[in-house]
Order: structure tokens, then C-alpha cells, then sequence
């Protein structure tokens, strides 16, 4: 397989001297290939560096031919035409005066072969669900979603040997989510995509996993990386066990010499103190003796140093992805209680439920549909947060919401501090013991919130709503997942598998959903709030 990008001892640090990368050397090939690591590993970075956008310390990075890039966060200007956005204004100005009878050379070597650029434009545009949008017309009050498709459109237009795609399904619904899909599965080129998304990274033909500043290899896509690591867990736990246990036997084989060795020495002194043998004769046998006693320790203590060496490598083997632990017995709600009421509840843009809607019992609703639908604007006005045009919602339990902004966190104050400001009446060491089942242990509940990583961060805010005080029976999520690397995804997984409250998640990501066993399907559409299923929009169950 050709290779299409070499990274050749790549050195990166952060600002503060931090290393991101040392000594890094990568080959990627003629595939795609989904780039997997926790939140902090460098992805991002790495993919800034292949592309130019940063320069290495020290290292090389080659690329064999052009590149294409979609960084995590796309922003157009507003004021550009759709055709300026795309790259293509100054091709479709010139093939107008070409048409208009205009026939100067420089007007034939801008368009060069590209003679059906505007064709290939409506074509992509339709592609990805934007064939509504006209080249002439300017950007104006486009979504986040849409910003991020015309950024890919105009990389699809320019037809890169190499596209890196960071994150690219963060900001997208359900429907340009599968525009995307489509548009992967068949590009033709060399890909490097960046992602949490499972869906998307069940299209790529290898993995690279990043961990500890050097990436692994596994053949296939997400699915078939995850067996192979589950192997190589098991195969690395076991290793454990057999490390743990042959060092154990070198504890007590060092203990055994060293009663061995004792007793010899009474004796050697008993012989002497009696002087039963010559002197000289005694002296040299205890000087052997010294002697056989240092070799005899020395080995012992290698001995027992080799096992602990082994038994360190097996650790760093196995990964300290651990799960969240949460038992929250206060949260249980029992089946048929109503627990949520909204009554011919109008909140201020979308989503308006005509007539009466309750929610009873432990159920858990997945809130979907089009970026710009009101989702957001529902939880909120639910959540109290916005006061309704018209109607009511009226929680029956204790209510917790946490927005997709996390602004819950006092950033100046620390993981502990946070926590306590939601149960006032809870002792500092019983914050501190519930705060280790979300794996802040020790100093790591001291940090500020400030400094966290995104993974951390989402931690923190789900503990300080989960264990708040009274227990919320009624918790509500937006777009948990964005932004979370694989590991944190599993650990909120985990806490809401343990959550025996009811519980309301807006989010596109599907596979999630169905992680946490949604119960019932909401849709947001043309303004109004509808029962559907997974399977009315296309995700059988």
C-alpha cells in the first residue's frame, strides 16, 4: 500500500513546555483511517501538523500531494457568497465571460479543464442536503451543521489527494450526519478522520489509536478495533495476574533466604563463641560465609526488582479507561408516577406540544431532529430557564439539567467546591467519597474547573447534578456526547446505566442512544413535538 503521509520523529509541545509528541514517526496509506485517542492525546494537533497549520519542533511531516482539511470548529463570514465559500467564484467569472463572448486569455487559464465546475458544485451542494442553497446567494444566517457541509463541499470540490476531517459530525443532525456517511464511504482518496462517532468510524478500513504520544495499528474499522482490543485486554490482565503472582513467590523466596541466612549466622557465632574449631579456620568460614550471604541476597533482591519491573510493564499494558460507579438509590422513581406534566406548552422558538404530554415512571426519551428545530430552546424552558409564550411545564420531582454549554461548573472553584454548591448539607468527606465513583480521587477533586480537559469537565458537571441535593428523579441532557472522546462516552454510559431516575437526552448520536435503552422517541418537527420511533428516521432498532 502507498504511503500517502510520513511523520518522521515529530516533536510538539504545548505553550508551557508540555510534550504532545516526542519523537513521533507514522505512516499513513492510500485508505481511510480513523485516528482514536482520549481527550488530550493530540489528535487535533496531529492532524494541524499534517496538514500545516503547526509547525513541529523538530521532525518532518510528508505528504504525498495536496491536502484538504475540516478543522473542529468551522466559521464562515457571513457576508461571503455561497460560490466565494466554495472556492470556485473567480472559475464561475470567468466562464460567464467566456459564455458572454469575452474570449482574453486569462479568463480560459483561470477555468483551465474545469469547465463543468458549476454542474459539479450544484451536484456536491445536492450531494449533502444543501441543493436548497444557490450559488449567488450569500451565506447569511446559515446553522453550524450547514457551515460545516459547505466547508466539506468546497474540499470535495477541490479534489485533495489527502482530506483530514476533525470531528466533522459535531454540530450535525441526524440527516446531514448521513450526508456525511455517504460522502466518506465514497471518497476515493487517501482520509484521516478524527471522531467519536461510531457510525462514521465503522466506514474507515483501519484504526490508529493514539495513547502515550505513539499510535497502534488495528486492521478494519471500529468494530473489529474494538475485538482486537478486548483480546489484548484480557491477554494484559492475565499478564497481571501472573506478574502479581511471580512476584509474590520472589517476596517470599527473599523472605525464606533471609531466616535462612539469620540462622546460619547464630550458628557461626554460637561456633565461635564456643571455639570449637581453630581460629583461622573459623575466620575463613565466616568470611565464605559473608560472602555466600551477599551473593545470595544480591540475587533475591534482582530477582524480586525483575518481577516488579514485569509486573509494571503488565500494568502500563492494560488501560486505565475505569468506569464510572454510580449508586444513587435516591433517584428511583417508580413506574406509572408522573413525573413530568407539559400542558399546551409554547416556549419561545419551536417545538410547541399541543394538548397535554406526561412522562411517568424511570422512562428515558430521546429528543431528535434537525439542527435550528427548538430542542434546546424545550429542555430550557423546562428546565425553567425561559419563561413559555403560553402553557406550562410542571416537574413533579426534583429537576436537574445539564446544557451542552456545561456553565454549570464555577470555573475558579475546584471539582469538590462545585459539588458542594449543589449539597450544601453534605460533609466535605462524603463529597470527596462520592466524588472518587467519578474518578476525581484524591487531589484530582482539588482541581479547578477551569483546567480540566473536555472529558473531565463533563465529569465534573454530571457529578455535581447527580449528586445533588435532593436527588435528581428527573435528569435532563444536551448533546451529552459532543466533543467526548470514546472512553468518557463508555463512562457516561455506565452512570446512566446505574441512574434509576427518568431521563430526557436530545442528541443525533444514535448509537448512544440506544446505549442508555431509550424507552420512548420525541421528535421535533415544523414546530411540533411528536411520538416517532428509531426506525421512522431511518436507525432500525
Amino acid at each position: 500500500m502507498p504511503t500517502s503521509i510520513t511523520c518522521t520523529s515529530l516533536s510538539y509541545a504545548w505553550p508551557d513546555g508540555t510534550p504532545v509528541f516526542e519523537g513521533l514517526d507514522a505512516a499513513f496509506g492510500s485508505d481511510r483511517t480513523g485516528l482514536v485517542g482520549v481527550n488530550g492525546s493530540g489528535k487535533s494537533t496531529l492532524l494541524k501538523l499534517i496538514a500545516g497549520e503547526l509547525s513541529p519542533a523538530d521532525g518532518a511531516v510528508r505528504v504525498a500531494g495536496e491536502v484538504g482539511y475540516l478543522p473542529q470548529n468551522v466559521t464562515l463570514d457571513t457576508a461571503l457568497r455561497v460560490d466565494e465559500a466554495l472556492g470556485i467564484a473567480a472559475k464561475r467569472v470567468a466562464l460567464h465571460a467566456i459564455e458572454a463572448g469575452d474570449v482574453a486569455e486569462e479568463h480560459f487559464e483561470t477555468v483551465g479543464d474545469d469547465w463543468d465546475v458549476e454542474e459539479r458544485a450544484l451536484a456536491t451542494l445536492g450531494e449533502l442536503g444543501l441543493g436548497h442553497i444557490e450559488l449567488d446567494r450569500t451565506i447569511g444566517e446559515v446553522s453550524g451543521g450547514e457551515s460545516v457541509l459547505l466547508r466539506l463541499a468546497a474540499l470535495l470540490l477541490s479534489r485533495p489527494d489527502v482530506l483530514l476531517l476533525d470531528e466533522p459530525t459535531n454540530n450535525l443532525d441526524l440527516y446531514a450526519r448521513r450526508r456525511l456517511y455517504e460522502a466518506v464511504a465514497s471518497w476515493p482518496g487517501v482520509m484521516v478522520v478524527v471522531s467519536h462517532d461510531r457510525e462514521l468510524l465503522e466506514l474507515v478500513d483501519q484504526i490508529a489509536d493514539l495513547r502515550s504520544g505513539g499510535i497502534t495499528w488495528y486492521g478494519g474499522n471500529f468494530s473489529a478495533y474494538e475485538e482486537a482490543l478486548t483480546t489484548e485486554q484480557e491477554a494484559a490482565e492475565r499478564m497481571v495476574r501472573v506478574a502479581e503472582a511471580d512476584l509474590k513467590k520472589q517476596k517470599r523466596e527473599l523472605v525464606d533466604a533471609q531466616v535462612k541466612l539469620a540462622r546460619r549466622k547464630r550458628y557461626g557465632q554460637k561456633m565461635w563463641d564456643q571455639k570449637r574449631e581453630p581460629k583461622i579456620v573459623m575466620g575463613a568460614r565466616k568470611r565464605e560465609a559473608q560472602v555466600s550471604a551477599g551473593k545470595h541476597r544480591i540475587m533475591h533482591e534482582e530477582k524480586l526488582t525483575e518481577a516488579k519491573e514485569r509486573l509494571d510493564e503488565a500494568v502500563e499494558a492494560v488501560r486505565d479507561d475505569d468506569e464510572i460507579r454510580v449508586d444513587l438509590p435516591y433517584t428511583a422513581v417508580p413506574p406509572g408516577r408522573t413525573v413530568l406534566t407539559l400542558q399546551d406548552l409554547e416556549p419561545a422558538y419551536g417545538a410547541r406540544v399541543a394538548g397535554g404530554f406526561d412522562l411517568r415512571g424511570p422512562e428515558r426519551i430521546a429528543l431528535i431532529g434537525r439542527n435550528g428545530a427548538g430542542k434546546t430552546t424545550l429542555l430550557r424552558t423546562i428546565a425553567g430557564e425561559l419563561e413559555p409564550v403560553s402553557g406550562e411545564a410542571t416537574a413533579h420531582v426534583p429537576l436537574r439539567f445539564l446544557p451542552q454549554r456545561l456553565d454549570v461548573l464555577d470555573g475558579e472553584r475546584s471539582v469538590a467546591e462545585n459539588v458542594a454548591r449543589f449539597a450544601p448539607g453534605a460533609t466535605n468527606n462524603r463529597i470527596r467519597a462520592r466524588l472518587a465513583r467519578f474518578l476525581f480521587r484524591g487531589a484530582r477533586a482539588d482541581q479547578k474547573a477551569a483546567t480540566l480537559s473536555g472529558g473531565e469537565r463533563f465529569r465534573a458537571a454530571l457529578a455535581a447534578l447527580m449528586l445533588a441535593e435532593p436527588a435528581p428523579q428527573l435528569l435532563m441532557l444536551d448533546e451529552p456526547t459532543n466533543n467526548l472522546d470514546m472512553a468518557s462516552v463508555r463512562q457516561l454510559t455506565t452512570a446512566l446505566e446505574s441512574y434509576e431516575g427518568a431521563l430526557i437526552v436530545a442528541s443525533h448520536d444514535v448509537p448512544f442512544l440506544k446505549s442508555i435503552g431509550i424507552t420512548r422517541w420525541l421528535m421535533v418537527e415544523e414546530g411540533e413535538l411528536r411520538e416517532t420511533t428509531s426506525e421512522a428516521v431511518g436507525y432500525p432498532a
